[in-house]
């Protein structure tokens, strides 16, 4: 069996099913954004089977970006889950047929507490949509399962039209990279949109003047164990000497290099950075211009740190 092919083709077939899904969409997409924008509550996701796990993913996704929402399980919500519920929040129901029984009981209840329902489902006639004051189409022409039969092509298709929605509200949000990193304080990506040079940035510096020589420029920064060396004269940054200087240095003039001092070798005028930046600005500058030292400077231009970044 060629399981290679076989890859092939049902990317192929999901790929034509997100290019007719895009093509299918029309202006409710737009009043449903309008909807959710408007919304004093929450966005509420419920769905059974495939569709719940791709409603909790869209959960995540929303909560994640400034979209307050939780999921609903529709047969929890008949226990007691239904206590949840506010009637400002937005309801969105996932069924590709539109007839998943445990969904549609849960439209009396949204009725009654004046919830607006929105529907992704895939049958227009169907209860669901019938019910729904809005109803997003999730069809595709067939599932990439070889019997037609198992949610592949249709679970894409809902997923992706959810990030679809995240992504306008994102943007109608003017939702930043800041704001992203409040919802995501741990890891690296909190630290790296939280937090500012001041707090990663060392204040322990090898230092160097301009007349040092090779020899003790090695020992200075084998001691700063940071791989650097600054060039300072009169509290003035002049310079930065690197492993790539002290190679390059080597490489051009031998033995002879034992002879240089600080001043012939130090890669002059070096880029700075203010400590109070976001450290992800420091590692934007040393990514773009291929640098994994960036000396910190405060509001008198005074060196006070340096930051290191470790691709």
């Amino acid at each position: 069996m060629d399981y290679l092919q076989n890859a092939r083709e049902t990317l192929a077939i999901e790929q034509q099913a997100i290019a007719k899904l895009s093509e299918n969409l029309d202006h409710t997409f737009d009043q449903v954004v309008e909807l959710i924008l408007s919304c004093k509550g929450r966005l509420v996701i419920g769905g059974i089977g495939k569709s719940g796990l791709i409603g909790r993913k869209m959960v995540a996704t929303f909560a994640s970006t400034g979209t307050p929402s939780f999921f609903l399980h529709p047969t929890e919500a008949f226990h007691g889950d239904l206590g949840m519920l506010k009637s400002l929040d937005v309801v969105m129901l996932i069924s590709y047929s539109g007839e998943s029984d445990d969904v549609n009981k849960l439209i009396p209840s949204l009725k009654n507490f004046g919830n607006k329902i929105v529907a992704l489902t895939s049958n227009k006639n169907s209860t669901l949509a019938k019910h729904a004051d809005y109803m997003l189409d999730i069809s595709v022409e067939r599932e990439a399962c070889p019997n037609n039969l198992a949610p592949t092509t249709s679970a894409l298709a809902t997923l992706a039209l959810g990030d679809a929605l995240a992504v306008a509200l994102i943007n109608a949000r003017h939702f930043q990279p800041t704001d992203f990193a409040k919802f995501h304080p741990g890891g690296s990506l909190g630290r790296r949109l939280l937090c500012r040079v001041k707090d990663e940035m060392q204040t322990r510096l090898p230092v160097t003047a301009p007349n040092t020589s090779f020899t003790d420029c090695l020992t200075i920064m084998n001691e700063g164990r940071m791989g650097v060396a600054l060039v300072m004269e009169n509290n003035v940054l002049k310079g930065i000497i690197t492993d790539g200087d002290i190679r390059r240095a080597l490489s051009a003039n031998g033995a002879q290099t034992l002879n240089k001092t600080a001043s012939d070798f130090m890669t002059s005028n070096p880029k700075t950075i203010h400590y109070d930046a976001y450290l992800s600005e420091a590692e934007a500058i040393m990514k773009a211009r291929k640098i994994h030292s960036l000396v910190a400077v405060d509001d008198n231009n005074k060196v006070v740190g340096l930051i290191e970044f470790s691709s």
